[in-house]
């Protein structure tokens, strides 16, 4: 269903993010050393987040983004961890504050996924519009046509869905991590639609090229 497909947001922070780096976004805010002590609970977030560590990053990100809340990494960073932990109000409003503080389109796709969750469909639109306007790179624009079908599929609307999976797209001989995702939604909504062969297709792509890629050896079982 909609909870199984949700993507996973692609970016995370440098694993090598130093307190020093991280603390640069806090020296115009506050005095030196508690820029500082601020870097360095923002580099521990990441690692906490990196591990997979949510709950742990959320408590140590949110006093933090109600200390700073001008400091977009901060805000960036706590809206993908209540993304990942599923409060997507919570990741809507950490996420749109990153938005309006750097104007940027690359946390679109997340944006779009809580959306979809929450069953908004027109913000769906509005943010895939403006996503594929600002055409910030395949594997982004990628990522939120994967949340664009996926919204489709759920209100059934599946062969609009496989066309706007399948819109200048050929599975390439090496695909990358966002390409292999394309294919897998794709394949998923071959099944779906009862387009059998072609799922199998498609599934014994992404083996050959990624072997063990999410559950796909299990789907090529059932499908055969």
């Amino acid at each position: 269903g909609a909870q199984g497909q949700r993507r996973k947001p692609r970016r995370k922070l440098p694993p090598d993010l130093s307190p020093e780096d991280a603390a640069e976004g806090f020296e115009e805010l506050m005095p030196a050393a508690e820029a500082a002590r601020a870097g360095q609970r923002l580099a521990s977030a990441t690692k906490c987040f990196e591990r997979e560590q949510y709950i742990e990053a959320q408590k140590t990100l949110q006093p933090l983004a109600q200390k700073v809340p001008m400091v977009a990494p901060v805000r960036e960073l706590l809206g993908l961890t209540y993304y990942r932990l599923g409060k997507w109000k919570k990741a809507l409003v950490e996420l749109e504050a990153f938005v309006q503080l750097t104007g940027s389109t690359e946390q679109h796709p997340v944006l779009a996924d809580c959306q979809r969750a929450l069953g908004r469909h027109r913000e769906v639109e509005r943010l895939w519009d403006e996503l594929r306007a600002a055409s910030p790179g395949a594997a982004l624009v990628t990522e939120g046509r994967i949340v664009m079908a996926g919204m489709m599929a759920d209100q059934g609307k599946v062969l609009d869905a496989i066309k706007l999976l399948e819109k200048d797209f050929t599975p390439p001989k090496k695909p990358q991590e966002h390409q292999l995702r394309r294919m897998y939604v794709l394949a998923d909504l071959y099944d779906r639609s009862g387009e059998i062969q072609r799922a199998s297709r498609l599934f014994g792509a992404i083996d050959k090229a990624a072997p063990g890629f999410a559950d796909v050896p299990d789907r090529i079982r059932a499908l055969n």
